[in-house]
């Protein structure tokens, strides 16, 4: 098969997915499908209220450190490299732009739970 009609075909199969995905559902609510669902008991309260930010502040913190532990897993293979100071060299600057960055957090007070 060729490249042309190999977009033809998948282009083809997408726009009919597409268009079954609009036609196939049945948009039917009712109050009980509408009504929020909390473990088979009646709702206490609203289902909107807004979170505090620094459940999104912890939620980035871990991430961004997570990605650390991804960047620096693979510096033992990478110290296997004509010039390993320069891996070394990236890692303690990883390292430190990390730690800055917490050290900032920490000083601003992002961490602090109870005020």
């Amino acid at each position: 098969m060729n490249l042309v009609a190999m977009l033809t075909a998948t282009t083809l199969i997408s726009t009919i997915l597409i268009l079954i995905s609009f036609w196939l559902p049945q948009m039917l609510p009712d109050m009980e499908k509408l009504s929020p669902y909390e473990c088979g008991f009646d709702p206490m309260g609203s289902a909107r209220l807004p979170f505090s930010i620094r459940f999104f502040l912890v939620a980035i913190l871990f991430l961004l450190f997570d990605l650390e532990i991804a960047l620096l897993l693979p510096t033992p293979w990478a110290t296997n490299l004509p010039h390993p100071t320069m891996t070394i060299m990236w890692v303690y600057a990883i390292i430190s732009l990390l730690a800055l960055g917490l050290i900032y957090e920490w000083i601003q007070g992002g961490l602090d739970w109870a005020e």
